[in-house]
């Protein structure tokens, strides 16, 4: 069952705003070659400077987890928690076919 991931960062400083937005882009780009990638979005909010969501959509969980945990992955995402000046937190959500939560 397809899963989509939401990730949800806020900056107070515009100046680490902007270092945010290209490592963003980059990991973006490296999921798009990852096994179980099926599609990916990013926003900056209009109403709120500084803050960024970013929405992905994963075959299962397991292929999130495998690029979430992936070295590459790794190494960029300390580079955004070391700007944001904490850990990034991710949410998971399945879709609900027919009002009938899938069953694992």
């Amino acid at each position: 069952m397809a899963v989509t991931v939401m990730i949800r960062r806020t900056f107070t400083h515009m100046e680490k705003a902007a270092q945010l937005a290209p490592l963003i882009v980059k990991l973006r780009s490296l999921a798009t070659i990852q096994p179980g990638y099926i599609t990916g979005k990013t926003f900056r909010c209009i109403d709120a400077p500084g803050e960024y969501l970013v929405l992905s959509t994963w075959h299962s969980v397991e292929d999130w987890n495998r690029w979430r945990t992936s070295e590459t992955r790794v190494q960029i995402q300390k580079q955004i928690d070391d700007l944001l000046g904490e850990t990034t937190a991710y949410v998971l959500y399945e879709p609900l076919v027919g009002g009938i939560t899938p069953k694992r």
